[in-house]
């Protein structure tokens, strides 16, 4: 029961924070169940990558509800995600590979920095304005885009999240109008999600240290857990983000961002050593 309420919570936190800041939960997600799943005993050489393919598998669920959203207000490029489709479901199937050749250590001290990575970004975004160019571009030709949706379907799938910090900035580098940018960000994490997480399914299934409950490296009681109430709460956190101040969101995301990334990076710092 204690483990419910900590997955509940997980989902209620992971909402908020990805309705505040417009990003996916996972970053909160996968940090999260990393934390919960060492207090399981669950083994430190699937623990990660269980976390990680939760996440991806929680995407879908909140990735249809936001592309609805998005939607029905005509933001989503359909034509530009089908351009990116092709190249998103192939990276994000080989980024489940690609996170199965890992050792737990060395997927968690990626995802530190990773987490730093983004933290810095999303710190110095929140220091300047743009978008006075937006909407002002020609997009890449078709095999670029599919290209470059292959990239962010890979770094996705490794790090259990739905892309949108890679997506958005790549497209509003093509100078795609920021809400449509956002919208169909949203679009591409569908595809991010579901390749994502039948990889992460296929390359654990049959492990003999996953715990009961659990297809491959997709853990049920915590999918469940966190989809029931994200959904609800990136809601509740989409309109908190309208009464606080923009700058202020991104610089405390960005410090966050920063001790969790610290953190998996200070535990796994041996690595470096090697």
């Amino acid at each position: 029961m204690e483990t419910l309420l900590i997955y509940l919570l997980v989902g209620a936190a992971a909402g908020t924070i990805a309705g505040l800041f417009g990003v996916g939960g996972g970053l909160i997600i996968v940090p999260a169940l990393v934390l919960v799943f060492t207090a399981m005993g669950i083994s430190p050489d699937i623990l990660t990558h269980m976390a990680v393919g939760t996440s991806l598998a929680t995407i879908i669920i909140t990735s249809i509800s936001s592309v609805r959203a998005h939607n029905k207000k005509g933001a989503v490029d359909w034509r530009l995600f089908g351009m990116m489709t092709p190249g998103i479901l192939i990276g994000s199937w080989l980024g489940g590979m690609t996170a199965d050749w890992l050792s737990g250590a060395w997927l968690q001290l990626l995802i530190g920095v990773f987490a730093i990575v983004i933290a810095i970004r999303m710190w110095l975004s929140g220091l300047r304005h743009s978008g006075a160019e937006e909407g002002a571009g020609i997009l890449p030709a078709a095999p670029i885009l599919a290209g470059a949706g292959a990239v962010i379907g890979w770094v996705s799938a490794i790090f259990g999240i739905g892309g949108g910090s890679l997506t958005v900035p790549f497209l509003s580098r093509c100078k795609v109008r920021m809400q449509r940018a956002v919208a169909t960000s949203a679009a591409c994490g569908l595809p991010i999600a579901i390749a994502g997480a039948l990889s992460f399914a296929v390359q654990g299934w049959g492990n003999t240290l996953l715990p009961g409950w659990s297809s491959g490296f997709i853990y049920w009681p915590a999918f469940l857990g966190i989809v029931a109430t994200s959904t609800i709460f990136a809601r509740f956190g989409a309109n908190l983000a309208h009464r606080l101040p923009a700058k202020w969101l991104k610089h405390g995301f960005a410090v966050l961002l920063c001790v969790i990334g610290g953190r998996f990076i200070w535990l796994n710092s041996g690595l470096l050593a090697l």
